[in-house]
């Protein structure tokens, strides 16, 4: 079977010519793909890291969030005085943009510090909070809720929800849901993220010595979990539809990823269909999301997409 890379979006010479980067990136429920662009001159490349993800604001930095609707219309909205560095956005309910950092700290008194802000697209801060350390793997649900997997630097670090690999949170910070015993094994860092109408699938490896991967399949509105191993190791791009799957494993830092159909056979996600495809760009960190059995694969500054 052929995998068909659709071409969705890529910058526009106008935002480019502006002297701006496009870094953070999301893409909300309804297919909404959204851009965060930094002025290069409030930017310093980190010269160990290649790609996009090298590229580090200075605080309070200022940005323009690039959005491309599902009908294909851009807007464009700006903000002032961002406090902290994202490592992930994600669109919410009521036209607001969340902004995260990978890691939190204490602050003086011990407690820990907030390490995501909710803005309005008017550029207002309208909450801070805390969601956990090291957070991997970041996605928004159509209801609000934040899902989060962690990595080992998290899970080890004495924060209570990144201490079980997997979290979900309301829109103002509150814990919604926890593993409480119901993964099959400890996780150890998070690999990918997907939605599915009302479910939210978290793929992650653990602890163990075989550093087996699993998918876990999260229904918010019942709590109800459900894992299976993945037929992927470690995959950096999954979107489900139905008893169907993609999943994608990048050539780090090439020009090229793996691509993967997946089909759930009885008990089982089973490998029906393998390609390394050539892609527009170097593929790096924080390459895919899947949003309804859609794959949103970010390669250079092109974003594709591949149907489940």
């Amino acid at each position: 079977m052929v995998f068909v890379m659709q071409k969705v979006w890529e910058p526009s010479t106008t935002d480019l010519s502006a002297g701006r980067r496009p870094l953070w990136w999301t893409v909300g429920p309804s297919g909404t793909l959204a851009v965060l662009f930094v002025d290069r001159r409030q930017l310093e490349q980190i010269s160990y890291i290649k790609g996009w993800v090298g590229w580090v604001p200075e605080v309070p930095f200022d940005g323009v969030l690039v959005i491309r609707h599902a009908d294909g219309s851009v807007q464009r909205r700006t903000f002032e005085a961002i406090p902290r560095r994202p490592s992930h956005i994600a669109l919410l309910p009521d036209a607001r943009l969340l902004i995260a950092a990978g890691r939190a700290g204490r602050d003086d008194s011990g407690a820990w510090a907030p390490n995501a802000s909710v803005f309005s697209l008017e550029g207002e801060e309208r909450a801070s909070f805390c969601i956990g350390d090291d957070i991997d793997v970041l996605v928004t649900d159509s209801g609000g809720s934040i899902w989060t997997a962690y990595g080992d630097e998290g899970i080890y670090g004495g924060h209570p929800q990144s201490a079980a690999g997997l979290a979900g949170w309301g829109d103002q910070g509150q814990v919604v849901w926890a593993p409480n015993g119901r993964l099959p094994e400890w996780p150890l860092a998070g690999c990918a993220a997907a939605t599915e109408g009302d479910c939210v699938w978290l793929a992650w490896y653990s602890s163990n010595g075989s550093r087996s991967t699993f998918l876990t399949r999260i229904t918010p509105l019942t709590g109800e979990v459900a894992s299976w191993l993945s037929p992927v190791p470690s995959p950096d791009g999954l979107a489900v539809r139905g008893n169907h799957a993609i999943l994608t494993r990048r050539v780090h830092n090439e020009r090229s990823t793996e691509v993967f159909r997946a089909e759930l056979v009885g008990a089982s996600w089973v490998v029906t269909d393998r390609h390394k495809e050539q892609v527009p760009g170097r593929v790096v960190l924080r390459c895919g999301q899947g949003r309804d059995g859609f794959l949103w694969l970010r390669t250079g500054d092109t974003w594709l997409r591949i149907d489940a």
